[in-house]
């Protein structure tokens, strides 16, 4: 062989043990409770990908985590309680973030600082300024974000949200949503030691220093301010979503909310009930229910339009009335199912952000709906808010809620 040709032969290997490599995702989940279990599981699923790290500050968590992957793999992923030490690895390319709310945004960010591609669960951010600062971060430094609002990657919902768009139902001027998901009183936790193995301080990250008590460790975190968005952000996050993404909007002009936390008293902050209304510039509108005491209700989505009306059944799918007719229309199908997790690593190896069925700006969009309806309700009044400067005009106690006060060196 000359020269000539062991060089073109030397190089065409070269290429293709590099593409070989490059089609080989390694991957680590932050966050070891439920859904980072999940993340965890259906990553391992999909050809090409290793879940090569965990990270957890509950160390016994993220011990069993890694007992649970050793299990299925037959392989040890490599255990760090602080995630920054991941973020160091070269060798990891992108991380999926399960932990509490107030560190999504700022873990996520750090993330697309180090080059690694992300997988945010919703809420993609704990306030609105952060999940602005987010998507300028994935911008900047070119990583492929997705958010976890799987549910845009369901056939029925895929194919009723395209016959919205296509007109079917003509123009929408309201759609209406509920998500009902019953929950029990949280009781009242004293504070007291972190156990042994948990780094409280890692923990907490950028929220206000403050007692460890078991009422935040490991679930119920969500319904205090601190930490969490009230149901309106952990489950409402996925329900807005669709609504928004069929109704073709971005951020509203107008928004007010009201609720409270009836049926008992505890140590949670948030609402168990909580009602929302978002007005766009056009006049149409978007209200929104969350419900944790019991109904025989049940979660979905009405859309009204000029020429008729769709109903969207969370368990999987939809029916249409047209005109003035009382029977709705016949089936008119659904399009094929998407892996949401499988979609976000095709998006990485493919350097396309274009192909992801959530990327970061549309969720950090609707997860921004959720924070207006919690500012709002906080504040109990309407408010007018500038979808361009993403500020309340000329109102500086509901300004003041877009962003919080980040704990060192938690920062951003």
């Amino acid at each position: 062989m000359n020269r000539r040709n062991f060089l073109i032969s030397a190089a065409a290997a070269g290429t293709a043990q590099s593409r070989a490599a490059s089609d080989r995702i390694r991957v680590a989940v932050i966050g070891m409770g439920g859904r980072g279990g999940d993340l965890m599981h259906e990553a391992v699923k999909l050809p090409g990908v290793e879940v090569a790290a965990i990270s957890d500050p509950d160390e016994s968590r993220m011990a069993q985590g890694a007992a649970d992957l050793a299990g299925k793999t037959g392989r040890q992923p490599k255990q760090e309680a602080d995630f920054r030490r991941i973020l160091e690895d070269k060798t990891i390319d992108a991380v999926m973030i399960a932990t509490c709310n107030h560190w999504h945004a700022v873990a996520a960010i750090w993330a697309c600082r180090a080059g690694k591609h992300v997988y945010v669960e919703k809420p993609v951010s704990h306030n609105i300024r952060e999940g602005q600062i987010l998507v300028e971060a994935a911008r900047k430094y070119d990583r492929i974000v997705q958010g976890g609002t799987q549910r845009r990657s369901q056939g029925y919902i895929r194919k009723a949200v395209e016959l919205i768009h296509q007109g079917l139902i003509g123009d929408i001027y309201l759609s209406h949503w509920k998500m009902i998901g019953p929950r029990e009183s949280i009781g009242f936790k004293e504070p007291e030691t972190p156990p042994a193995g948990f780094n409280w301080d890692l923990w907490l990250g950028p929220a206000p220093e403050q007692p460890f008590h078991r009422n935040l460790v490991h679930y119920n975190w969500h319904w205090f301010w601190d930490f969490g968005n009230g149901e309106m952000g952990n489950n409402g996050i996925h329900i807005v979503d669709i609504a928004r993404w069929a109704m073709n909007k971005e951020l509203p002009v107008r928004v007010s909310s009201a609720g409270g936390r009836f049926g008992y008293k505890d140590q949670a902050q948030t609402p168990n009930t909580q009602t929302a209304t978002w007005i766009f510039a056009d006049g149409s509108h978007m209200v929104g229910e969350v419900r944790n005491l019991y109904t025989r209700e049940d979660t979905g989505w009405q859309f009204f339009g000029t020429k008729g009306y769709m109903e969207m059944d969370i368990r999987g799918g939809y029916k249409v009335w047209l005109g003035r007719n009382k029977q709705p229309e016949p089936d008119m199908g659904k399009l094929e199912e998407i892996n949401h997790y499988a979609n976000f690593f095709d998006a990485i190896r493919a350097r396309d952000r274009k192909l992801l069925r959530a990327e970061i700006n549309e969720t950090h969009l609707s997860t921004a709906f959720c924070h207006l309806a919690n500012i709002a309700y906080r504040l109990g009044r309407e408010l007018k808010f500038d979808p361009v400067a993403l500020q309340f005009p000329g109102d500086s106690e509901a300004n003041g809620l877009l962003t919080r006060e980040y704990r060192k060196p938690y920062t951003i």
